[in-house]
């Protein structure tokens, strides 16, 4: 009852508070005088403040005394994405829970979900751009989800879930990953002029670009099974075929250059140049083969090469007695020479 009641939002004993927009001392003096009475209906009362970061200071300080000698039947629930922005006094006095993304996989497997139960024809392409476009978040998911369905009825397709988050189709995405592990720089050039003239979000596209090698690091590593792998099972297809192709040490640098680039693209004034030259730098990086890839080719012909005859042993060389740096007469050095006949240079050393 009292979760129905909640979910409803007609508890009275459950309060919450959006600090983004009622941050001032006035706006959290209802708070302090509700705390004064018993839940009517619940076990505790609950108040829940909401972006607390951007609380003032004024406002903080007049809850502190509250915070401090809290009575036994309330709960304080204080939600932020800036956790280092909360007054350390105020840290102090509370149990701090951090709270992880939810993995793109998982929402997607929810929105499945709530597809087939609503009736809601949708590509997973589809889920899967909402859940990109969400970053982590069900709840922007699931309102994204019901924009798209509001404004095209119950068949989302992926194009439409693209066009409302600016972003390149996972097919193209991984065509262009494709492109770099082959040393395409044309192909890359192309990809890129295509998502530009159609007003993706480069930045973003970038971010994701760098995630797909991320991945492709994991898989290569720890295994397709691995939970540390965010990416759908179609997604995890491709990789695995990308992955067969390229050293993991190549993926590694790959993956560095492009963290360095998404560094650098909130420095720069044409992101489109910034981006066609990492990605071009990263083709040759992904098509170069690295030091231990060489060594382990040389170790591999060395075990291939078939023994070579061996060649008669040389007669031994005639003693040179020590003269104290005597010339010696050509007949004598003629001799010594010819201890050597039929020796290879490898027998002589």
């Amino acid at each position: 009852m009292n979760c129905q009641e909640i979910a409803a939002g007609r508890s009275i004993d459950v309060t919450e508070l959006d600090a983004a927009s009622h941050n001032k001392v006035e706006n959290v003096q209802p708070i302090i005088d509700a705390v004064q009475f018993k839940p009517t209906n619940s076990k505790y009362k609950i108040f829940i403040i909401d972006e607390c970061h951007m609380l003032s200071n004024a406002a903080w300080n007049a809850l502190l005394k509250t915070l401090e000698e809290p009575p036994p039947y309330a709960r304080f629930i204080f939600a932020t994405t800036e956790g280092d922005k909360v007054l350390a006094t105020i840290v102090s006095r509370c149990q701090r829970f951090d709270l992880r993304k939810i993995q793109t996989n998982d929402i997607v497997s929810r929105l499945r979900y709530i597809c087939d139960k609503e009736g809601i024809e949708a590509e997973n392409d589809a889920l899967l751009a909402i859940a990109r476009g969400a970053e982590g978040g069900m709840r922007d998911a699931l309102s994204s989800l019901d924009q798209l369905v509001s404004f095209k009825g119950n068949k989302v397709n992926e194009a439409d879930a693209l066009a409302v988050f600016g972003l390149v189709s996972r097919g193209a995405l991984e065509g262009l990953a494709g492109s770099i592990l082959m040393g395409d720089n044309a192909g890359i050039l192309s990809a890129i002029e295509l998502f530009d003239s159609a007003g993706k979000n480069m930045r973003r596209f970038a971010s994701e670009l760098m995630m797909h090698f991320r991945n492709m690091a994991v898989l290569q590593a720890l295994g397709p099974k691995s939970k540390s792998i965010t990416a759908t099972p179609e997604q995890i297809k491709v990789l695995e075929e990308q992955a067969k192709g390229i050293d993991p040490e190549r993926v590694f640098k790959v993956c560095d250059l492009l963290a360095d680039m998404e560094e650098r693209l909130g420095h720069v004034l044409s992101v489109r140049t910034l981006i066609e030259m990492t990605l071009m730098k990263a083709a040759h990086i992904a098509t170069t083969a690295t030091i231990d890839e060489l060594l382990r080719a040389l170790k591999a012909a060395g075990r291939s090469e078939k023994p070579a005859v061996s060649a008669p042993a040389p007669a031994p060389a005639p003693h040179v007695p020590s003269t104290n740096r005597e010339m010696m007469d050509d007949d004598r050095l003629g001799d010594i020479i010819g201890g050597f006949d039929g020796a290879t240079v490898s027998d002589i050393h």
